[in-house]
C-alpha cells in the first residue's frame, strides 16, 4: 500500500461528509417563499405563525443553524389517538420524535445537546411565567430549507399535536452560530486526520534501530 492512499481515503470520506453536511444553496427565493407560504396556510397555520415564518425565510442567509429549545413539560397530558390512555409527556414527545428523527438525519440535521434543568432560571427580565423550565435541547439544522420542508409536511402536522400536548409551554429560537468550535465538520476533521495519522504511523513507521 502506498501511504499516499491512507490520506487520499481520508481526504475522499471528509469531502464527501462535508458536501452531505454543508448547504451550498443560496437564500430562499420569492417563489420557494410563496409556495410555502401557500402549504402552510392550507395546514391551518394562525396568521401570527404565518407572518413569523414569512420573516424566517425572508431573512435566510443560505447557512446552516441551532434551533434553541426550552422545554416544560405536561404533567398530566391528554389522551391521544397514537399515544392511548396513561401516556406521559415523554411518551408523547417520543411519538413526535418518530418522526423528526428519520427527517432530520437525511438532511444533516441532528440533535447537538439535551439536559435536564437543574434550576429555576437565574436571569429573567421583561416576561412572565418563564422562571421554570423542565429540559433544554439544541438542534441543528443545515438550512432553513431543511427546516421548512419537515415543518410543512403533513405527517409533521399531526405528530407536533403531540409535542404540544406534551408541553405546558416551550420557545424555539434559531440561532445562527458565530462560533462553533464543536461543529461535527471539525470533528470529523479531526477524527480522520486522527485515523489517518494512527493508521500511517502502524503501517509505515520505522523500526528503531538497535545501538
Amino acid at each position: 500500500m502506498k501511504r499516499s492512499y491512507i490520506w487520499i481515503t481520508g481526504f475522499v470520506l471528509y469531502g464527501l461528509f462535508f458536501s452531505w453536511y454543508t448547504s451550498f444553496e443560496e437564500p430562499m427565493t420569492e417563489k420557494e417563499i410563496s409556495v410555502v407560504l401557500e402549504r402552510a396556510k392550507s395546514l391551518g397555520r394562525s396568521e401570527q405563525n404565518l407572518a413569523t415564518l414569512e420573516n424566517f425565510m425572508r431573512t435566510d442567509t443560505g447557512n446552516d443553524f441551532i434551533m434553541v429549545n426550552l422545554l416544560d413539560m405536561n404533567e398530566s397530558p391528554p389522551e391521544l389517538p397514537a399515544t392511548g390512555p396513561g401516556a406521559s409527556a415523554s411518551d408523547l414527545i417520543a411519538h413526535y420524535m418518530e418522526h423528526m428523527y428519520p427527517a432530520q438525519f437525511k438532511r444533516a440535521c441532528h440533535p447537538v445537546f439535551f439536559g435536564q434543568s437543574v434550576s429555576n432560571a437565574l436571569d429573567l427580565s421583561g416576561i412572565e411565567g418563564a422562571a421554570h423550565w423542565d429540559q433544554g435541547a439544541l438542534f441543528r439544522y443545515r438550512s432553513r430549507r431543511d427546516v421548512i420542508e419537515i415543518a410543512t409536511n403533513p405527517a409533521f402536522n399531526e405528530r407536533h399535536d403531540y409535542k404540544m400536548a406534551a408541553l405546558t409551554k416551550t420557545i424555539a429560537v434559531p440561532v445562527e452560530p458565530l462560533l462553533h468550535p464543536g461543529d461535527a465538520r471539525v470533528l470529523i476533521a479531526l477524527l480522520l486526520f486522527s485515523i489517518s495519522s494512527l493508521i500511517d504511523m502502524l503501517i509505515f513507521r520505522r523500526p528503531i534501530e538497535s545501538r
